[in-house]
């Protein structure tokens, strides 16, 4: 594949959403986002590389296993939702391959022959590709959550994009657990109008903007850990001239939540 991919940072859902009739009723417009996600693409790609806001560690570890297991990183859910197997197959090669790129790069690093796909992965890629026929490996984020780093890391996997890889960022573009419902609804539209429009400006206030991220309306309100929010450095870092898209966008998500995802290129 010659073709240079775009880049994504989607807003995942919620938990094992796509398994449960009701709440996958409300990511209706999230779903259909994911599917054209795969529809604007000339073909498969070789694999999809997920950047999860819920798997870090020391360093940038990539995942190798060749056929990942699973981890159930939710909590409350339905008992046969702990029993969810997405089979994808993972992408060796190519982590040996993405272990080079960020070795190159002076970045920390590590191969990760036990990690199994977290649902920020398996939950939009349920969607994106239903049968498991698409090779899915992940990179960690790093303890700290630096941006400066995390964008470091996208301009490391940049070549990717055109080997065939898809890179995702996968979060969510407001997160606290604590502040669902009415009260979500002030912070969560300044904070994703920001975003917005943060991500039309040139590419060198772009990265600048977005680094200093805590700058903008209800920063930590809306993130008060920035997990979910980081992913969205590594996608833009791997496509950082890029103009941005706004590729979903959701309003009263749980009762009051504004939510949106971008694509790169």
């Amino acid at each position: 594949m010659s073709q240079r991919l775009p880049t994504y940072f989607i807003s995942h859902g919620g938990g094992p959403w796509p398994w449960l009739p009701q709440m996958r009723a409300q990511f209706v417009n999230l779903e259909a986002s994911l599917k054209r996600m795969v529809e604007d693409l000339d073909a498969p790609p070789k694999a999809v590389l997920m950047i999860s806001g819920h798997w870090e560690g020391p360093d940038f570890a990539v995942m190798a296993a060749p056929k990942p297991p699973m981890v159930y990183d939710y909590h409350g859910f339905p008992e046969e939702t702990y029993h969810i197997v997405y089979p994808a197959p993972g992408a060796p090669d190519l982590a040996r391959r993405t272990v080079e790129l960020l070795e190159a790069a002076g970045l920390p690093t590590h191969l990760d022959t036990t990690q199994g796909f977290d649902h920020g992965t398996f939950a939009p890629l349920a969607i994106m590709y239903p049968e498991a026929d698409v090779p899915v490996f992940q990179i960690s984020l790093k303890n700290g959550y630096d941006p400066a780093e995390h964008f470091a890391l996208g301009r490391a996997l940049a070549p990717l994009r055109e080997e065939g890889v898809l890179i995702v960022g996968s979060g969510l573009s407001y997160h606290n657990l604590r502040l669902f419902g009415p009260q979500a609804k002030v912070p969560s539209e300044a904070f994703d109008a920001w975003l917005g429009e943060t991500l039309a400006k040139a590419p060198e206030a772009r990265t600048e903007a977005l680094i200093h991220w805590e700058d903008a309306p209800y920063a930590r309100v809306c993130h008060k850990e920035e997990d979910h929010l980081v992913p969205l450095f590594t996608a833009l870092g791997a496509a950082e001239g890029d103009a941005a898209t706004r590729v979903y966008h959701d309003v009263d998500l749980f009762g009051g939540v504004t939510a949106s995802s971008y694509r790169f290129g």
